[in-house]
C-alpha cells in the first residue's frame, strides 16, 4: 500500500472519530514514520463531579481537575490521565459524631479505555489509591501520619452517559469498591469500621475538549 494511501485510510478513520465528536473539523491527523505506524488524537478536558460513599452514606464533591487523553485513530483504544484536587467531606459516625476528612487521590498508572469509532461511547478503567491526609473527629484532629491509604488501589470503571460527545464533553459515571486502609495510626480501626464499602458511585462531567 502506498504512503497517499495509507494517509487516506488514517484520514477516514479519523473522520469517523470526528463525527462521533472527537474531533472538530480541521484539526488533522498524520502518519509518521513506518507504514505501520498509528496515529494518535489528543483531548484534554476541564473535570467536575460528585461520588457517593456508600459506607459513611456521604456525598463528596471532586475537582476542579483535568482528563488528558491520548486516542488511538485506528483502533479507538485510550490511555488517559485523571488529576484531581483533594477532595473534604463530611458525615457523622453513628450518626452522631461529626467527623471530617481530606483524601488525596494518587494514580496507579495510566487510565485506559476505548472510544467507540461509531457512537463516540466511552469507557474507561482507572486504578487509583486513596490517601487520607487529615481527618477530624468532633472537630478534633486526629494523627492519620503520612501513609493512611487503602492497602490495594482502588478500581473505578466509567462510562459515557446519554449526550455525552467526546469533542462536547458530557458526562461519565460508574461505580466502585473501596476496601481496607492500612498505616492510619491509631485511626485505622475507625476509618475501617466507616469507610471500606462497595456500592460507591462516581459522577463526572467533562467540559469541552481541547483537542491537539
Amino acid at each position: 500500500m502506498s504512503i497517499a494511501a495509507i494517509r487516506s485510510t488514517w484520514a477516514r478513520r479519523a473522520a469517523a472519530l470526528g463525527s462521533a465528536g472527537l474531533i472538530a473539523a480541521g484539526v488533522s491527523v498524520t502518519t509518521s514514520g513506518p507504514a505501520s505506524a498509528a496515529s494518535f488524537i489528543k483531548a484534554t478536558y476541564k473535570v467536575t463531579g460528585s461520588t457517593f460513599l456508600a459506607g459513611p452514606k456521604a456525598s463528596v464533591k471532586l475537582g476542579p481537575g483535568t482528563l488528558s487523553a491520548k486516542v488511538n485513530a485506528g483502533t479507538g483504544k485510550l490511555t488517559a490521565a485523571l488529576s484531581l484536587p483533594p477532595a473534604t467531606g463530611s458525615f457523622k459516625q453513628a450518626g452522631v459524631i461529626p467527623v471530617t476528612a481530606t483524601t488525596k487521590f494518587i494514580n496507579d498508572g495510566p487510565t485506559t479505555g476505548k472510544v467507540s469509532l461509531t457512537t463516540g461511547a466511552v469507557r474507561t478503567t482507572s486504578k487509583i489509591t486513596l490517601q487520607i491526609t487529615s481527618l477530624t473527629v468532633a472537630g478534633l484532629p486526629v494523627p492519620v501520619g503520612s501513609q493512611c491509604e487503602t492497602s490495594s488501589p482502588v478500581v473505578v470503571s466509567l462510562k459515557s452517559l446519554k449526550g455525552f460527545t467526546a469533542l462536547g464533553g458530557g458526562k461519565v459515571a460508574g461505580s466502585y469498591t473501596i476496601g481496607k486502609f492500612s498505616h492510619c495510626m491509631l485511626a485505622t480501626l475507625l476509618i475501617n469500621q466507616t469507610v471500606p464499602a462497595s456500592g460507591n458511585t462516581i459522577t463526572l462531567t467533562l467540559g469541552k475538549a481541547k483537542v491537539g
